[in-house]
C-alpha cells in the first residue's frame, strides 16, 4: 500500500514539473513567437501564400509565398508586398496598423486574381495576409452580395434610372423615377408609359443630352440631362437633374443682356477680352470708332488680331517699327491687366482717341475707346487764344497784373516782368498779392498805396476804379491804376506818364477826376 502511495506521489511531481517547463518555455518570448508562426503559417488547401509581418517587416512566409519574395527576404517589407498585390486586390490598407483599428478584412480579387480573396488580420501583434481560393459557395454568395448592395444602390440613387425597351416601354424604374413620375402624371398612371419621350438624340449621339419636361399647371419646365447605354435588356437611361444649371444660364444671359443694353447707351466703346484673350463682348459705339466689321467682331479674334485689323484700318497710330511693337505686346498687357495702360492715339484721319486699358475678374482685360477729339480740339483752340491773348498783351508797354479774389497772381506781361524784375512763371510756387506788393515797395518810395491794393483785392465789394501816383527810387513817376474785373479777380497796372502818351492822357483824367 505504500508502495502505490509512493507511485502516485511520483507521477503527481512528474506532471507538475513537466507542466512548470511547459509554463516556462510558453513565456519565453522567443518559444511563444516561433509557436505562433508556426500555427499562423498553417493553411488549408485553398491557399496558396501566407505572409506574416511585425509591423512592416516580415518576420515569416509560406512556400507558396516565395514566388512573391523572391530571393531577398530579408530586405521584403509591407510596402512591397503591397505594389504587388494593390491591383488585384483593392482596398489593401496602406499601413499594418489599419487591421489593428478596424478587425479583419476579405478582400476579393479582380478578374485577373483568378476568383482569389485575400485574407488579413492583426493577431497578438502579428499581421497575418493570407491569399487562398474561393469557393464555388463562397463566390456565389459574394455575387448575390454585391449585386443586392448594386441594386439597392440604384434603386436608392438620387437621379432617375430606367430601362426602356426598343419599343420604348419602360420595363424597370428606380424609386427616384418613380417619385418624379407621380409628382408630373399623379399616382394612377401607367408606368411603362415613358416620361421622357424625346431620347432619339442621345441613343443616336452616345452623349448626354439636355432634355425638358412639362411642369403640370405651370409654364416652367424640369430640365436633365440625359445620358443612354444600350444593353441586352434594352436601352439604360439615367436622369442628371440640371435645373440649377439652367437657371444659373438664364440669369447670366439676362445679366449679359442687360450689361449690353447698358453698354450700348455709352458713348466709349468697351472690347472686353477673357483669360485666352479672345474677345467675348463689345459694344456698338466700338463698331462706329474703329470701323471694324461686325462679323469680324462676332468670330471672336484674339487680341493680337484686333490690334493687327485696327492697323489695317488705320485706326490706331503707325509704330516706328511695327514687328517690334508686336513683340512689346506682352508690356502693353502686362500694363493693361495691372490698369497701367493709357495712350492717347492721334489717327491719321485728325481724330483723337483717349485708350486705356483695365483689369477684369478671372483673368479678363477691358480696353475702352473714347474719342477726344472735340475735347481736344476745343482745348488746343482755348490753348491758341490764350496764347493769342498773352502775345497781345505782351506787346503792350503798360505793366500788367492780374490777382485772383484768394490773392494769388493769375497773369502778368512782359513790361510788367521787365518793370519789376520778376518773372512768376520761372517758379513753381504761386505769387502772392503779400508777394508783389514787397517787390513793389522795396523798388519804390514809401506810399500807403501799396495797402490799399492788398485791401482792394482782398475786398468783395466797393470795388470801383482807383488811380495812385507812385515813384520809384531812381524818382521815375509811375501811374498805377487798380480796377476790379470779372469773378472777384483784380487788375494792377504801372505806365510811366513821361514816355507814354496814353499813360499820360490817363493821368490827366485821373488829376481831372479828383480834382
Amino acid at each position: 500500500m505504500q508502495n502505490i502511495v509512493s507511485i502516485e506521489w511520483l507521477i503527481l511531481a512528474t506532471l507538475c514539473a513537466a507542466t512548470a517547463a511547459a509554463a516556462v518555455w510558453w513565456l519565453s518570448p522567443g518559444a511563444r513567437s516561433k509557436s505562433l508562426e508556426q500555427e499562423l503559417l498553417s493553411s488549408d488547401g485553398r491557399t496558396d501564400a501566407v505572409f506574416l509581418f511585425d509591423d512592416t517587416n516580415l518576420i515569416g512566409w509560406s512556400s507558396g509565398a516565395r514566388k512573391f519574395i523572391g530571393e531577398h527576404a530579408e530586405a521584403f517589407s509591407w510596402n512591397m508586398l503591397r505594389d504587388q498585390l494593390a491591383r488585384n486586390y483593392p482596398g489593401l490598407p496602406q499601413s499594418p496598423g489599419f487591421l489593428k483599428d478596424v478587425g479583419p478584412l476579405v478582400l476579393s480579387g479582380t478578374e485577373s486574381a483568378e476568383s482569389r480573396e485575400a485574407h488579413c488580420e492583426w493577431i497578438d501583434g502579428i499581421t497575418r495576409v493570407q491569399l487562398r481560393r474561393s469557393t464555388l459557395e463562397e463566390q456565389n454568395r459574394s455575387q448575390d452580395q454585391e449585386l443586392t448592395t448594386l441594386r439597392a444602390a440604384v434603386h436608392q440613387a438620387p437621379y432617375p434610372v430606367w430601362l426602356q425597351s426598343d419599343e420604348g416601354a419602360i420595363t424597370w424604374s428606380n424609386l427616384a423615377y418613380d417619385n418624379l413620375t407621380h409628382k408630373i402624371r399623379g399616382r394612377d398612371v401607367d408606368v411603362s408609359v415613358p416620361l421622357f419621350t424625346d431620347l432619339e438624340e442621345p441613343k443616336s449621339s452616345g452623349k448626354p443630352e439636355r432634355i425638358s419636361i412639362p411642369l403640370p399647371d405651370s409654364n416652367k419646365q424640369l430640365w436633365y440631362n440625359i445620358s443612354t447605354t444600350q444593353t441586352e435588356a434594352g436601352w439604360l437611361c439615367h436622369a442628371v437633374d440640371v435645373n440649377a444649371v439652367v437657371d444659373a444660364e438664364i440669369a447670366q444671359r439676362n445679366f449679359v443682356q442687360t450689361l449690353a443694353k447698358t453698354f450700348a447707351q455709352l458713348s466709349i466703346g468697351l472690347a472686353i477680352f477673357d483669360r485666352n484673350r479672345q474677345l467675348v463682348l463689345f459694344n456698338p459705339v466700338l463698331i462706329d470708332l474703329t470701323a471694324l466689321p461686325p462679323d469680324f467682331l462676332s468670330s471672336r479674334p484674339n487680341l493680337m488680331s484686333f490690334f493687327d485689323r485696327l492697323r489695317d484700318q488705320r485706326m490706331m497710330p503707325e509704330p516706328k517699327n511695327y514687328s517690334s511693337w508686336r513683340h512689346q505686346f506682352e508690356d502693353l498687357l502686362e500694363a493693361a491687366a495691372e490698369g497701367r495702360y493709357k495712350e492717347t492715339w492721334s489717327l491719321p484721319s485728325g481724330s483723337v482717341y483717349s485708350v486705356s486699358g483695365r483689369p477684369h475678374p478671372d483673368g479678363a482685360i477691358a480696353f475702352l475707346f473714347e474719342d477726344i477729339t472735340a475735347e481736344v480740339t476745343l482745348t488746343r483752340q482755348f490753348r491758341s487764344e490764350l496764347e493769342m491773348g498773352q502775345s497781345i498783351m505782351d506787346q503792350m508797354d503798360e505793366a500788367i497784373a492780374v490777382f485772383a479774389n484768394d490773392g494769388s497772381m493769375t497773369f502778368s506781361n512782359a513790361a510788367y516782368h521787365q518793370m519789376w524784375k520778376m518773372d512768376p512763371d520761372a517758379s513753381f510756387a504761386k505769387v502772392s498779392i503779400m508777394d508783389a506788393s514787397r517787390v513793389w515797395q522795396d523798388t519804390c518810395a514809401p506810399t500807403p498805396a501799396w495797402g490799399e491794393i492788398r485791401d482792394f483785392v482782398a475786398a468783395s465789394d466797393a470795388r470801383d476804379p482807383w488811380w495812385a501816383n507812385v515813384k520809384l527810387r531812381d524818382g521815375t513817376p509811375l501811374m498805377c491804376k487798380v480796377t476790379g474785373i470779372q469773378n472777384g479777380a483784380t487788375m494792377v497796372s504801372f505806365c510811366n506818364p513821361q514816355t507814354s502818351l496814353p499813360c499820360a492822357e490817363q493821368e490827366r483824367f485821373a488829376i481831372s477826376d479828383h480834382s
